[in-house]
């Protein structure tokens, strides 16, 4: 992995991150928007679909799922409103408009029928993202890699229309991106995390620990770049976490209209999805470099060098 620079101002920099669902942004990416937004780049998320598909945790807001009254995406928007704000980040903005492209659910589902269904959206979907790159100009954009993280169809298609779209761009002669990232778990320090948690021994009633295989991660030789974060990042982080209650609850104490009672885990902090496996908050997020644009024209050596900057320490 490349030893970046330590320059810590980012003003001037802009970075798109392309994400599936609402939850996506801060589980994939909170800390490191937290970090770059903190020291002046201008961040913004593209969420594709507003995660109707989602299981919810708890039970005041279970009737919201698809399956049932089929309204958590509207709920859900406003999550990730609470989300962004932790993160220091703007508004949101959705592929095509709010509920354009409907959550796929996991592959084999009926959901994927849908004829809004994301994995559906054909080049649409690509112009749309097209447009955006139009409008925010990127210098750099964050997505998934290849199998979309851990297999999620619509992590896929987020993938899928990130790359085609800058492809587009650069064919056209129109605004692409310097270089495309992905985000990744990185596995050692992964690891490191649930030994620490196994260490303290504490979770919160009802959690169980990780086994094989129970989270999808990449080997540290495969990371090219890492987010240092800071307290104030990982905080930051922590709270956007939070924000999306139906979804994933951190143990951190922290109480909401969905998760009504505090949780602690001894130790590190850890979190859980609807599966109430235990995960650790990392001080840390991992990328691979997923293609570079940056022989094309319209990018200055200076602006090139300064894009490294986005994953040096900058505290």
């Amino acid at each position: 992995m490349n030893e970046m620079p330590d320059d810590g101002d980012l003003t001037g920099l802009r970075v798109v991150a392309v994400h599936a669902h609402p939850d996506d942004e801060s589980i994939w990416g909170g800390l490191a928007m937290a970090n770059w937004a903190r020291r002046g780049a201008d961040v913004t998320v593209v969420t594709c679909t507003l995660g109707e598909e989602g299981e919810v945790i708890g039970d005041k807001y279970a009737s919201l799922v698809a399956d049932d009254c089929d309204i958590l995406g509207g709920y859900r928007i406003a999550e990730l409103q609470r989300a962004l704000g932790a993160l220091g980040l703007g508004r949101p903005v959705f592929l095509g408009g709010p509920g354009r492209w409907r959550d796929s659910g996991m592959a084999g589902t009926p959901a994927a029928e849908h004829s809004r269904a994301f994995v559906n959206s054909g080049q649409r979907a690509v112009d749309q993202l097209g447009e955006l790159f139009d409008e925010h100009r990127p210098h750099v954009v964050v997505t998934y890699g290849p199998d979309g993280g851990y297999g999620h169809p619509d992590h896929i298609r987020a993938h899928e229309i990130t790359h085609r779209a800058a492809a587009d761009a650069v064919g056209d002669g129109r605004w692409a991106p310097a270089r495309i990232y992905w985000t990744a778990q990185e596995r050692e320090r992964v690891e490191e995390g649930l030994r620490a948690l196994d260490a303290h021994g504490a979770l919160p009633e009802g959690w169980r620990r990780a086994a094989p295989g129970d989270l999808a991660t990449v080997p540290s030789r495969v990371v090219d770049a890492r987010v240092e974060g800071s307290e104030q990042d990982v905080a930051a982080k922590r709270r956007a976490m939070a924000a999306h209650a139906t979804q994933l609850w951190v143990a951190d104490g922290s109480v909401s209209d969905v998760n009504d009672r505090p949780r602690y885990s001894s130790g590190p902090v850890a979190f859980c999805l609807s599966n109430l496996i235990a995960q650790p908050l990392l001080d840390s997020e991992s990328y691979t470099l997923g293609e570079e644009f940056s022989t094309r024209a319209g990018f200055s050596p200076d602006t090139l060098d300064r894009l490294d900057c986005l994953f040096a320490e900058g505290r």
